[in-house]
């Protein structure tokens, strides 16, 4: 089964972000890409956060949305939107959420960001918390190509998140590091979490300069249950493409079965797991 990771620079414009997304789907789409993931707040990199503001929408509905719905409809793949800015529950912030859609354009799973980035070092600041409301759940789907599990960008630092999770084939990291925090970091968080939990990594990433003088540290990746990187992309936009193979994973799964070694549990408390349902037609036709 073959997926892929998009990379993008965004800016403040949606429309002109929804475009470029579009080519890199389609571009993925022609590569053979069934799965395919978009980095975080794909749609919006704003000046300020009034606009990130601005641009959310309520959970079912506007351009964004309807984009993302579009598009895994119209090339028959499930797309996991990296993240869109949602409604909150007060005016000046927004939910970043993950939402994914199978190949019928229908939103089958939503993960709310749960771990805020916070970060000074005398001359970068950052402090999302000033702009999202975190979340609370964690959220897996069950999927053709296995169980998915979701998180964005610095939950990639909290590895109790994944172990909260029913074992799960696929880990999907929308990201938008930062070129200071990447550089360091960024590879060895994503290939740790694909070793500890014996699952593929897809991590798609903005990566460039943006019009609000930030830099991202892209380096997008698909790694495999060893920690191999199966194909990355450094800088720019772009597509990573790779297999994701089930039987060479459960081969390692049984040649180290760490999974069934823990000692100590994570409670899995607030965990939602989705499944998409199947039309009484469907399940007639394939009994």
């Amino acid at each position: 089964m073959r997926v892929a990771a998009i990379q993008m620079a965004s800016g403040s414009n949606v429309s002109a972000n929804l475009a470029e997304a579009e080519q890199l789907i389609e571009l993925a789409v022609e590569a053979g890409a069934r799965l395919v993931a978009l980095p975080e707040f794909f749609c919006i990199m704003g000046l300020k956060d009034s606009e990130v503001v601005k641009a959310r929408e309520p959970e079912g509905s506007g351009p964004i949305q309807s984009f993302l719905s579009r598009m895994a409809k119209k090339h028959r793949i499930w797309l996991i939107g990296g993240s869109v800015p949602l409604e909150a529950s007060v005016a000046n912030k927004v939910r970043n959420s993950c939402l994914v859609y199978d190949e019928r354009g229908k939103q089958v799973g939503r993960y709310d960001k749960i771990h805020l980035f916070g970060l000074d070092l005398g001359n970068e600041h950052y402090q999302e918390a000033k702009l999202i409301e975190p979340g609370d759940s964690v959220v897996v789907i069950n999927s053709p190509f296995g169980r998915i599990g979701l998180s964005i960008c610095y939950d990639l630092r909290f590895p109790e998140l994944y172990r909260a999770m029913p074992e799960v084939d696929l880990i999907v990291v929308p990201s938008a590091f930062t070129a200071t925090t990447g550089r360091a970091h960024f590879e060895a968080l994503i290939r740790a979490r694909a070793i500890e939990n014996l699952a593929y990594v897809i991590a798609p990433a903005q990566g460039g300069y943006h019009l609000s003088g930030r830099e991202t540290h892209g380096d997008s990746m698909i790694v495999d249950p060893w920690g191999v990187v199966l194909d990355r992309l450094p800088r720019g936009s772009g597509v990573v493409i790779a297999n994701i193979n089930p039987a060479y994973q459960a081969s390692l799964r049984n040649s180290l079965p760490a999974l069934k070694h823990r000692f100590i549990k994570c409670e899995q408390i607030g965990t939602s797991v989705a499944e998409r349902r199947v039309a009484a037609s469907r399940e007639k036709a394939t009994k």
